[in-house]
Order: C-alpha cells, then structure tokens, then sequence
C-alpha cells in the first residue's frame, strides 16, 4: 500500500477540532455505541450428569430432578430475552446414533429453565423420556 492511501486512510479515521484555540483528536469508529452495548453474552452454562448433578456451570444457583428427563434449573440472572441452548451428552458413554435423542429447554419464570431429555428412538417398550446427560447456554 502506498503512503498516500495510508495516509487518507488515516485521516478518515481520525477527526480533528479545535476546541479554544487547541486542537483536540478524537478516533471515528465504525461500530456505534449502541452496536457495541448489543453484544450477546453468555450469562450461565450448566454441563449436567442424567442424574442431575451439575457437573461445571456459571450462574447456576440450584438444579432440581423430579422425573425421569425431566429437570428444573435455576440461574443468578433474568431470562427474558435470552436464547436458550441445549444438547445431549454423551460424557464418554456410548452413543446410540443419530436420531437417539432430544432435549427441550424452556423458560418456566423469571429465572428458572425447564429441560426434558428423551431417546425416541430407544427399542422395547422403555419411556420416550430418559435421563440423559446434557449441557445447556442462556445467552443474552
């Protein structure tokens, strides 16, 4: 690149006023301050054993199992309008394949997910409910 064009690339970054007689320098940025503050941020992770016990997490304050698959988690912070994300482990078992197994995740309050872990295509004539081992992400 020549000096000339990072010369204008410079200068486009940068304003200049003068302010009393001083010239003051401010740097122009492309993201806005409201783009900046719109990040998403990971408020709380859980990584889960199928039979409840939490296995690492952050911002889990306390987890409930009160059936088979099914599970109440609550976090330190609010949900509403957070994306809430989860899937099935396998934690170093054995994978049945695909199609074996499926997780919900919902809000139930302020700060409280419902979870249900179940393997449909599980042979006999076994529940479609199932513990399973799972992790989940709240991001806001």
């Amino acid at each position: 690149m020549n000096a000339s064009r990072k010369l204008a690339i410079g200068a486009a970054a940068l304003a200049l006023t003068t302010v009393g007689g001083v010239v003051a320098m401010s740097s122009a940025s492309a993201e806005s301050r409201e783009a900046r503050q719109a990040a998403a941020v990971t408020t709380a992770w859980a990584k889960v054993a199928a039979n409840g016990q939490v296995l690492g997490g952050q911002g889990i304050t306390g987890i409930n199992k009160f059936g088979i698959g099914r599970y109440n988690i609550t976090t330190s912070s609010g949900l509403n309008g957070c994306a809430l994300l989860g899937t099935i482990n396998t934690n170093g078992g054995n994978d049945p394949g695909p199609g074996s197994s499926s997780i919900l995740v919902g809000q139930v309050n302020g700060n409280t997910l419902f979870i249900r872990t179940a393997t449909p295509s599980q042979p006999g004539n076994a529940a479609v409910d199932s513990d399973r081992p799972f992790s989940i992400n709240v991001v806001c």
